[in-house]
């Protein structure tokens, strides 16, 4: 029997994070403010400690992992690397799958590695609550079990559409303590304003962002703060703890490197998380095909321009350099609710722009029908943000099986979907449909974007 497992010791967990923007071969344009010139760190305080500044605006390359953090890691990690090898056989293809198992986490995704740090950070810089958002609710459910662990109030604006598609999401951040509620709400300022305007809205990332921060700033004690679950530099830093694990359990069974490295990407962590130590590799010579991967519904990587807008609706945030759809931008209600935001995170973005990675999307329904047939061979029930990521990695390892080349294909098996079974309901019983955002519906989202900044497309062309 070949081996399906690959297990690290506790021993093996890696004590530093990675950070790509020290090895970038084109560095990220600056976030800008309002008036179109760079943001300095001091600006960011009312949002985020300075501990997280710091991260966020560090070019270190490794960054070192608090042994506190670590202890509180050490409840699921190492994560498990596992081999797909019943999905290889039903396929019939001579690629070997791999996959980082972050569903394994006690909130079942990927999240709580940079819940955990944000908490822990915030909590030694004196913060005593944090206010976030939160799409499919795996974001905000991690942050709920972190502030739990840590000592911290939590507050989730969960998007409306997944508020009420999603109840067990709200039910276990109840259960670790946190205060969710459907956004937009009537409880700030920019949740009442879309509610005039749009009162049977599904709600957006962007306006739930919005909610999220005016709490957060408004707050006259000063003692919260605002934690987001992707994006950010230092968000999608926490995260590379995958892919350096990840990197290990390949050596571990004699793999050198992947020929494919896959995950699904809406903000962006836990691609990056994954891939970002690959991409170093790939920047240093290595042959990797690396895959982001986004629904068709909500195409920001591989339709949308690159641009200066802002992570949010009610346009609080710093001006970032990013493929965009535009802030104002309200998607459709797909059950990959964590995939459904406007922007992509500025070093995945520039990493495109670079020709280091090669972003591609999927509809809806062919991304369920590789779920139920990875259900029906792994036996897992993946979340369905994942199972966009296994549509491509069932195309890819068709094309190996077309090329009869033997591939190491990994990817990022970023939770897992028992939350999630009433999409999988509509899908069986035939409610799903596909859907394309149609070109002149983004152009009026676009329109907003005329007056702000133009971003500049640096690269080097190598790739």
């Amino acid at each position: 029997m070949e081996q399906i497992k690959v297990l690290l010791n506790e021993s093996d967990i890696p004590r530093r994070w990675y950070n790509l923007a020290a090895d970038l071969p084109t560095p990220l344009l600056p976030p800008l403010g309002p008036d179109g010139n760079p943001v300095s760190p001091d600006m960011l305080a009312p949002v985020f400690p300075m501990n997280l500044i710091e991260q966020e605006v560090s070019a270190e390359r490794w960054i070192d992992i608090p042994e506190e953090i670590l202890n509180i890691l050490y409840r699921w990690r190492p994560a498990p690397l596992r081999r797909a090898l019943y999905l290889e056989k039903f396929l019939g293809t001579p690629a070997k799958i791999y996959f980082k198992d972050e569903s394994v986490s006690p909130p079942g995704s990927h999240k709580p590695n940079t819940a955990v740090a944000q908490a822990w950070y915030n909590k030694q810089f004196g913060i005593e609550r944090l206010t976030t958002e939160t799409g499919a609710g795996q974001w905000g459910s991690a942050l709920a079990f972190a502030c739990k662990l840590v000592g911290l109030e939590c507050k989730v604006f969960m998007v409306r559409i997944s508020f009420d598609q999603k109840p067990f999401r709200k039910m276990m951040m109840g259960v670790w303590g946190a205060n969710c509620v459907a956004s937009p709400s009537s409880e700030t300022n920019a949740g009442r304003h879309v509610l005039e305007k749009m009162p049977d809205t599904p709600g957006s990332l962007g306006i739930a962002i919005s909610e999220a921060i005016e709490q957060a700033v408004t707050d006259t004690s000063g003692k919260t703060r605002y934690s987001l679950g992707s994006v950010l530099n230092h968000v999608l830093l926490h995260q590379t703890i995958i892919g350096l694990e990840a990197k290990k359990q390949l050596e571990m069974v004699g793999i050198k490197k992947p020929d494919v490295v896959i995950g699904c990407a809406g903000g962006g962590s836990n691609f990056a998380g994954l891939s970002f130590p690959f991409v170093a590799d790939k920047i240093n010579g290595a042959d990797i095909k690396i895959i982001p991967v986004e629904p068709t519904a909500c195409p920001t990587m591989t339709r949308a321009p690159f641009v200066y807008d802002f992570g949010d609706t009610a346009c609080t945030t710093p001006l970032l350099a990013m493929h965009s759809l535009g802030h104002s931008f309200v998607p459709p209600p797909i059950h990959a609710g964590g995939l459904r935001y406007h922007g992509m995170a500025p070093l995945v973005c520039q990493a495109i722009v670079e020709g280091l990675l090669e972003p591609r999307a999927y509809h809806q329904l062919q991304s369920y029908e590789a779920a139920i047939t990875w259900a029906g061979t792994e036996g897992f029930i993946p979340a369905p943000e994942t199972s966009q990521a296994l549509a491509a990695v069932i195309d890819e390892a068709k094309k190996a099986k077309e090329e009869g080349k033997e591939k190491v294909i990994l990817f990022n098996y970023s939770g897992h979907g028992l939350m999630d079974l009433t999409g999988y309901d509509a899908y069986l019983s035939g409610r799903l449909t596909d859907y394309e955002l149609p070109d002149e519906e983004m152009q009026k989202y676009l329109k907003d974007l005329e007056q702000l900044p133009k971003a500049e497309m640096r690269k080097t062309g190598k790739w």
